[in-house]
């Protein structure tokens, strides 16, 4: 029997090892298998620097989700600080961000498995841009069925689970970078054809490389904040750490990727037309190159352990992001329900058929992970505006952790946010935009029906989101061709200009922010989820 779900409802039984266990084995997923290549045909060698430029703009808005995390110890944080902070309307609009960003995370995985898998399993794939074939189709509906019917157990075993394969999903990358420089060492590599990778590259490899995707791992530890027996100490431990361990693992693997590739290969093309015999599976297809081909078959079964495992991970965020849009009037009520068991099954059921739905205009890897790593950025990127609003409005509210030089900090973590979704490209944007206004005039039309009171639609407190997007979607339109833009203005005059706009709607969505009286209100409404939750001094 089902019931309605509090937080109450879900088991508090995630402790420090297994919030940061889930955090790192959302970092080790397909981006591993994939992202090597993909930075390094955008970037060369100076995709070392895609990786170290990636991690400190993900650990910024790690830092600022750290103190937001033990303030919303809830199962779908964002989707109720964003409530708190401005209203019904951007609580709705956010709720609907993070839903069209998380169901995206396990179909992504479930096709990586099936990508690699086609090496030894003919027609899952076309062999020449690795698009997913019907029969692909088919075994990846049936890939992520299955990460969807594990979630039904309960989240400890699923922790569990998780905590064991992550060792194993460390160990990998870490002895495949070990593997690739013991067989094949060239570190002339690191100077090759460089003259040939502009600036641009570097930065668009964070969005489109991978390099964003595989390191936002972190969020694991925000979304199941709500159950762990000890958020306050748990979630900001888990949360730096993820990301700390996470960039470390990748810059070994990239340095190993490319001391490892035949300098040959680098001279016949450049780096922008590397590629290997089986696209399929890049670091398989490189071990074996180079006489390692024992490993290669190692890789083959951890391109069904790690991407899984993820997937399986992120199938348990999403039903709890799902739960919370639908507690936060986002989705129906009956998308809130959770069993006996505490979990939340309607939520997992929506979870499997929108994820069924995005195989349709993504069906590779590397047509989704643009539109993943650009539209978690924009789910995330309200972060910095959320701080400040809730420490100005409530500066009561006991912090355990509490970010040094937030005035500083925070508009950066802001416009690095934003600076990711223009590397991604103007497509991608005018994708997500697209159904972003779409979920809204849907939303304004049903209100309008339903002939509710409008001064309870919370216009008032969202609209700076109108100059938000369109200025966005006009940055993206006026930038260099690189980036799918129409070329009016450079790659740095892009990146200022980006700035001074984030930085202008940044102070406006603070100014426009609820008052202070009712973003109270609204707090003691969504921490009485929580069980003994009393730190409001009055």
């Amino acid at each position: 029997m089902s019931k309605p779900a509090t937080n109450a409802s879900l088991k508090q039984q995630a402790g420090l090892f297994g919030l940061l266990f889930a955090g790192v084995g959302g970092m080790i997923g397909s981006g591993w298998l994939f992202g090597p290549l993909e930075t390094a045909t955008q970037a060369g060698p100076w995709s070392m620097a895609s990786w170290l430029i990636g991690g400190v703009v993900v650990l910024l808005i790690a830092l600022v989700f750290a103190e937001l995390a033990t303030l919303f110890p809830l199962s779908g944080a964002l989707v109720h600080m964003s409530d708190v902070s401005h209203g019904p309307l951007v609580g709705f609009v956010w709720g609907w961000i993070l839903i069209l960003a998380y169901i995206a995370i396990a179909p992504i995985e479930a096709m990586a498995i099936v990508s690699y898998a086609s090496a030894y399993i003919p027609d899952l794939t076309h062999p020449t841009d690795s698009v997913l074939t019907a029969k692909g189709f088919l075994v990846s509906a049936l890939v992520l069925a299955l990460m969807v019917g594990l979630n039904f157990l309960m989240i400890r075993t699923v922790l569990a689970v998780n905590s064991w394969i992550t060792v194993w999903k460390v160990f990998v990358p870490v002895a495949t970078a070990i593997v690739l420089v013991s067989y094949s060492w060239h570190p002339e590599n690191f100077f090759s054809h460089t003259g040939s990778i502009g600036t641009e590259g570097i930065f668009t490899a964070i969005s489109t490389g991978g390099v964003f995707f595989s390191l936002f791992g972190f969020r694991q530890a925000l979304d199941l904040a709500g159950e762990s027996s000890n958020p306050q100490r748990d979630v900001p431990i888990a949360i730096i750490g993820t990301v700390l361990i996470g960039t470390m693992i990748y810059l070994f693997l990239q340095f190993g990727f490319i001391a490892a590739i035949d300098p040959d290969m680098i001279a016949q093309g450049g780096w922008a037309s590397l590629h290997f015999k089986g696209i399929a599976g890049p670091l398989a297809a490189l071990a074996a190159a180079i006489g390692a081909a024992w490993w290669a078959t190692i890789l083959y079964a951890d391109a069904i352990v790690s991407p899984g495992a993820c997937g399986l991970v992120y199938t348990t965020t999403t039903s709890r992001i799902v739960m919370a849009s639908a507690q936060n009037h986002s989705l129906p009520a009956f998308f809130a329900r959770v069993n006996s068991r505490g979990v939340p099954w309607a939520a997992l059921l929506l979870t499997y058929f929108s994820g069924l739905v995005l195989f349709l205009p993504f069906p590779s890897w590397q047509k989704m992970v643009g539109y993943v790593s650009s539209i978690t950025v924009l789910s995330y990127g309200i972060g910095p505006i959320l701080l400040i609003c809730l420490r100005q409005s409530l500066p009561d509210v006991l912090r355990p952790f509490k970010l040094w030089g937030a005035r500083g900090l925070v508009p950066v973590a802001f416009i690095c946010a934003n600076w990711v979704m223009l590397w991604a490209g103007l497509a991608t944007l005018q994708f997500i935009f697209g159904l972003v206004l779409l979920i809204v005039v849907i939303h304004t039309v049903h209100f309008a029906w339903r002939k509710q009171p409008w001064s309870t639609f919370g216009a008032g407190h969202a609209w700076w989101l109108a100059p938000y997007f369109a200025g966005m979607w006009l940055l993206a339109w006026t930038a260099p061709g690189e980036l799918g833009g129409h070329g009016h203005v450079g790659f740095v005059a892009m990146m200022t200009l980006s700035a001074a706009f984030s930085l202008g709607i940044f102070y406006l969505a603070i100014r426009l922010a609820q008052p202070a009286q009712q973003m109270r209100a609204a707090f003691h409404e969504k921490v009485g989820m929580i069980s003994g939750r009393t730190e409001i001094v009055d």
